[in-house]
C-alpha cells in the first residue's frame, strides 16, 4: 500500500512539469519499477481498471445508441413493414433483431414470450436479419410478406419457423407455410426493402449478431439470462413518468 501511495504521489507531483521537463532516464526506470511492483503486489488494481474501462465503454455505447434511436425513431418503432407483437397501446416498445436460422434466437424466443406475458403493457417490434445463411433471407422475406398481406397468420408462421432446430432449407420453409395454410406466390418487394432497412438500422446501432434487443436506449446483445432482460424492461418502465 505504501508503494502504491508513493507511486500516486510521484505521478501527481510530476504531472505539472510534464510539458516543460520530461522525465530523465533514471526517473523513467524508477517509475516503471514502481508501477510493476505495485501491480504485482496489488493485482486487484488491474481488475478495477478493467471494470472502469468496461463501464466507460458501456456508457459510450449507450450514448451512441441513444443518438441512433432519436434519429431513427420512426423506422425503429413505427415501420409498417415490421411485425409487432404484444400490447396494442404499449407503455414500452422493444426492438428485437433476430434470425430464423439463429440457434440462440430460437432459445431466446421463449424469454421474449415470457417477458410479454409478465409485462402486458409491453410490445415488441421484430426485425428479421439475414445473418446466418441464404435461407435466413428467404424465411425473413416470406415472414415479412405474410405480415404485410396476411397479418393474422404471421405469429403462427413466426413460431413455426423458430421451432425448427438448425438451419432452414427450401423444404422446411415450404412445410412451415403449408402447416399453417399459408399460400404465397413469392415474397413481396416491400419485404426486401424492410430487410434492407433492418440491416441499416442494425449497423448503425452496432448490432454484430443475433439476437439483439433494444430496451429503451440500451442494446442488449446475445441471448442473455431472462433476469437480465426482465430487469432492463422494469428499469425503463419504472423510469417513465
Amino acid at each position: 500500500m505504501k508503494k502504491k501511495n508513493l507511486l500516486l504521489s510521484l505521478i501527481f507531483l510530476t504531472l505539472p512539469a510534464l510539458a516543460a521537463a520530461p522525465f530523465n532516464s533514471e526517473q523513467e526506470v524508477l517509475i516503471k519499477q514502481l508501477i510493476r511492483e505495485t501491480l504485482v503486489q496489488n493485482p486487484s488494481i488491474l481488475a478495477e481498471a478493467v471494470a472502469e474501462l468496461d463501464k466507460e465503454a458501456a456508457r459510450q455505447q449507450q450514448s451512441v445508441v441513444a443518438q441512433v434511436v432519436e434519429k431513427n425513431h420512426e423506422a425503429l418503432f413505427n415501420d409498417a413493414g415490421s411485425p409487432r407483437i404484444g400490447a396494442a397501446r404499449p407503455a414500452l416498445t422493444l426492438v428485437y433483431f433476430t434470425d430464423y436460422n439463429c440457434v440462440f434466437c430460437k432459445k431466446f424466443e421463449a424469454d421474449i414470450e415470457k417477458m410479454l406475458k409478465a409485462n402486458p403493457q409491453v410490445a415488441v417490434v421484430l426485425k428479421p436479419l439475414p445473418y446466418r445463411a441464404e435461407s435466413s433471407l428467404t424465411s425473413a422475406r416470406l415472414a415479412l410478406t405474410v405480415w404485410e398481406q396476411q397479418p393474422g397468420n404471421f405469429l403462427k408462421l413466426h413460431e413455426r419457423l423458430m421451432s425448427k432446430k438448425g438451419n432452414h432449407d427450401e423444404a422446411s420453409i415450404k412445410a412451415a407455410m403449408e402447416k399453417n395454410g399459408i399460400k404465397l406466390d413469392e415474397p413481396s418487394k416491400t419485404s426486401l426493402d424492410t430487410v434492407n432497412l433492418n440491416l441499416t438500422l442494425a449497423q448503425q446501432l452496432g448490432v454484430q449478431g443475433t439476437p439483439a434487443t433494444l430496451v429503451g436506449n440500451q442494446l442488449i446483445s446475445g441471448a442473455v439470462p431472462y433476469a437480465q432482460l426482465e430487469a432492463a424492461v422494469k428499469n425503463v418502465l419504472e423510469a417513465k413518468p
